[in-house]
């Protein structure tokens, strides 16, 4: 069974059903029912044309449930305008339901939620671990999100900022997660980009092509992680580096800077570097400014304490930690590498442990598994016999 080629089926087969009259909620499980028949019937009787069959497949389920529901059956009729099997239209429909799903009566936070879950096909738990919040808060949000939107025209889309959100959001999970939608997300941002005249499009373009720029060189052969600083720059992919910067210089002359243009900034940073120890700390932690301004998260605090104390020294970061909820994902890691910086070997060791039971992407667990276990050896060696 070939679950990408499903996965990139579903938005397309969704967007049908939803011209065809069906409102969002119950377009969605009528998918989800067919992509379940898919799984069972496909793999003894694969058909000749899978969209087709998904679309035929999902318009009857759907048409099954306006059947079963005592208060729809005015829309008895619409069973004889059932489509017969066969091509579907070959037309790309992600983008638009991306935009459709921004429903101006959802508020940004639970669009992008709802978007995610219903096109991007990630995971509520993904979803949850994205949002630093707990799974059965985005479980209700997700489920509130459906409520408002059942029975909604979506003939209104909504803004391109939570459309912006949401692909940067796919971008991450795929670069970094278990579902790899990297691609995916670099390809309908080209898209947007081609048809919306807009810096932070551009800037979140930019941003992802330095980022996919280095994905080669960040996992071992073995599939282990590999930080940053100790990256194989030869394995980084120079054109997309250059495409990256070129799109960024367009954006930033605008003079209409946005976080994504702020981070695709830092990344080009990074990307022109010729090597780790040549790295612009100094204008990366003024970035990282000019980002707070623009947005004041904590996750941008984080990375900016990182900045800080390779600008600065690592009794510099570790006060700009400081004031940060150590609940935070990824604190602890981070605390740890300055620990580590500042000769705290034994804190530093105690930190990598309790960051890797924290982690939830096994190359993450390994890795900081790995650096506790170094400096637990190294504190041994220096103790003697």
């Amino acid at each position: 069974m070939d679950e990408a080629l499903l996965r990139g089926l579903t938005p397309n087969v969704l967007a049908i059903l939803v011209r065809r009259g069906a409102d969002f909620a119950a377009a969605e499980d009528a998918v989800q029912d067919a992509l379940v028949e898919a799984v069972r019937a496909w793999p003894a009787d694969p058909p000749r044309d899978p969209k087709g069959w998904l679309v035929a497949v999902a318009w009857r389920r759907f048409l099954d449930a306006t059947r079963a529901d005592a208060s729809r059956r005015r829309r008895e009729d619409l069973v004889d305008e059932e489509p017969a099997p066969g091509p579907a239209p070959a037309v790309d429909d992600t983008l638009q339901l991306y935009f459709l799903c921004a429903h101006p009566s959802l508020t940004p936070s639970s669009a992008v939620a709802l978007t995610l879950r219903a096109v991007g096909g990630l995971t509520t738990r993904q979803i949850a671990q994205a949002y630093l919040v707990p799974e059965a808060t985005m479980a209700q949000r997700i489920s509130r999100a459906k409520r408002t939107v059942a029975g909604v025209r979506f003939d209104q889309p909504g803004d391109v900022a939570t459309v912006l959100r949401v692909l940067y959001l796919v971008f991450n999970e795929g670069y970094s997660g278990d579902v790899d939608l990297a691609v995916e997300a670099i390809r309908l941002t080209r898209q947007l980009a081609a048809a919306i005249d807009h810096p932070e499009v551009a800037g979140l373009l930019a941003l992802m092509l330095l980022h996919h720029a280095r994905r080669a060189a960040r996992t071992s052969p073995d599939g282990g992680l590999v930080p940053l600083a100790e990256q194989d720059r030869g394995r980084w992919d120079t054109r997309l580096i250059a495409e990256g910067v070129e799109v960024l210089q367009a954006a930033l002359a605008r003079d209409r800077l946005g976080e994504f243009q702020a981070q695709a900034a830092i990344a080009a940073l990074h990307a022109d570097a010729p090597t780790a120890g040549r790295t612009d700390w100094v204008q990366i932690v003024e970035w990282y400014d000019e980002l707070l301004l623009l947005v004041d998260s904590p996750v941008v605090r984080l990375n900016r304490a990182v900045a800080v104390g390779e600008a600065d020294g690592p009794r510099a970061g570790l006060a700009a930690l400081a004031g940060l909820d150590a609940s935070l994902p990824r604190h602890a890691a981070v605390s740890a590498y300055l620990r580590e910086r500042d000769g705290d070997l034994a804190t530093a060791a105690r930190l990598y442990a309790e960051a890797a039971r924290k982690a939830t992407n096994l190359a993450e667990v390994n890795h900081l598994t790995r650096q506790a276990a170094r400096l637990n050896a190294r504190g041994r060696v220096l103790d003697g016999p």
